[in-house]
């Protein structure tokens, strides 16, 4: 049988056809735009997303036999506000994970509510990128479009609604909401009494691996696939890429090089650090996770090669970089706010310490370098709890970089697996839909099936000994120009 995985990702929608072995068959990519209406915000057109994976799957799917398809699921760009209202037409564009404007609304909710009454109710506290801080917006300053919303979801949980008509999400990409009881995985009503909404303005909560309908006979004819084909959950982007690199189970890890940065820790057990500095969220294996997220991670080197150097030569650029752990340059990479550890939507991307022989080399190791220091940030809060990580799985568009995974390998002391596929959330989505149409027993089993370490970059002790000495003053800049913001 054939299984198909969507990528919702913030730039494109990535699809993915695997078969029962997990060959990956094809792949297709299709671009929709992104808008900045004002400084710091981050908005999509749904209807987009939608049009575009049509598009994309039946592409995806020409020259293959479909009537094999039997699933498809998803991993998605998290945290978007999506609503409908009465007539199931999108009220107003979505406002995506890395829009900052809801700094007012993440503030009452920390700091009125209160950060320990959140974190009772959620497992976290507010983020400036959470769906609850954006309906609280939309509930200021467009009261009119409030009042017209009859159902709120996320990005994914669209089109699995314009796909199956099943009004659905899942309990991974619900932790990132602000609106869901983690431990519990069930919806807060103290949340929603909060946010001054209601349960029927939410979807209904499904594992990730469980299927909420099928294929709308429109919607099928229109791809040429059956209608008996399943539509299962899916997950968060995060949680997708974690099981399409195996990161399931207890105490494994995996990096996310994508447009943002994640370190992402599985665990059987629920946990919350006491400063809330990570994420606490479901997992798409049935279990939970820790998550440390930062907003800008790819999206800084592609920033800075496309817009600065006006380049697309990637691999060239890094070519002349030799003398690893030796840069006076640092780079913070907070292009659009930051998230983890630092939960401060104002803080602003710089670059310190330039001199007259300072090269191009220099300013772009910075920023690979300034990238791999903000995911240490998170990686040193979950080694406070106690968690000891040796090795990390690691994918998204940054991790096709051999002298970045080098990077990362030595700045976090850490040996990083690389697997034979680097597709991250599409490949997850492909196997979560594997699991809910009953091709493998649970997601577990399927992990340890399909994802293979090809390779592995060992940390070299003299470099992890200069990252640190590196480490230990990169971390001192943002203190020091916080004022600044």
């Amino acid at each position: 049988m054939l299984y198909i995985g969507v990528d919702l990702g913030t730039s494109a929608v990535k699809l993915l056809l695997m078969d029962e072995t997990g060959d990956i068959k094809n792949i297709v990519s299709k671009e929709y735009p992104l808008f900045f209406p004002h400084p710091g915000w981050s908005e999509q057109n749904p209807e987009d997303w939608f049009e575009k994976s049509m598009e994309g799957i039946k592409e995806l799917t020409e020259g293959f036999d479909r009537s094999k398809v039997a699933g498809i699921s998803f991993g998605g760009q998290m945290h978007g506000l999506v609503a409908l209202d009465k007539d199931d037409q999108v009220i107003r564009p979505a406002i995506l994970w890395n829009d900052g404007r809801t700094g007012e609304e993440t503030d009452y909710l920390n700091n009125v509510i209160g950060k320990d009454k959140l974190s009772q109710y959620t497992a976290n506290i507010a983020f400036a990128g959470f769906t609850a801080p954006k309906i609280l917006w939309m509930k200021k300053h467009e009261p009119e479009n409030f009042a017209k919303i009859v159902k709120i979801m996320l990005p994914k949980d669209y089109l699995a609604y314009k796909l199956s008509g099943s009004f659905c999400t899942d309990v991974s990409d619900a932790s990132g909401m602000l609106l869901m009881d983690v431990k519990n995985r069930c919806w807060s009503k103290e949340m929603m009494d909060i946010c001054g909404i209601t349960e029927e303005m939410l979807p209904k909560l499904y594992e990730s691996y469980e299927v909420v309908g099928t294929l709308k006979e429109d919607v099928a004819g229109a791809l040429g696939l059956s209608a008996d084909v399943k539509v299962i959950a899916g997950a968060g982007d995060n949680a997708a890429a974690a099981v399409g690199t195996g990161t399931v189970g207890d105490g494994m890890c995996n990096i996310s090089l994508g447009t943002s940065g994640t370190i992402f820790i599985s665990s059987e057990k629920f946990g919350v650090d006491e400063n809330n500095a990570l994420h606490s969220f479901a997992h798409a294996d049935g279990n939970y996770h820790l998550m440390g997220c930062m907003l800008s991670a790819a999206s800084c080197n592609k920033w800075w090669m496309e817009d600065i150097l006006k380049t697309k030569e990637f691999a060239k650029e890094q070519e002349g970089i030799t003398k690893l752990g030796e840069n006076n340059v640092f780079y913070l990479p907070y292009l659009m706010g930051e998230r983890s550890p630092h939960n401060n939507p104002d803080a602003r991307a710089m670059f310190i310490g330039m001199s007259m022989d300072t090269t191009r080399e220099d300013m772009t190791q910075a920023v690979l370098e300034g990238v791999a220091f903000g995911l240490r940030d998170s990686l040193e809060v979950a080694r406070s709890l106690g968690i000891q990580i040796e090795r990390t799985k690691i994918c998204g568009g940054g991790a096709k970089s051999p002298l970045w995974k080098k990077i990362i390998a030595n700045v976090m002391n850490l040996k990083v697996d690389v697997i034979e596929s680097e597709e991250g959330p599409a490949l997850g989505g492909a196997m979560l839909a594997a699991v809910g149409c009953g091709e493998y027993p649970d997601v577990k089993t399927i992990a340890e099936k399909i994802v293979k370490v090809v390779d592995t970059v060992e940390p070299e002790e003299e470099l992890v000994r200069k990252y640190e000495e590196k480490y230990q003053k990169f971390r001192k800049i943002y203190p020091t120009v916080k004022c600044l913001y």
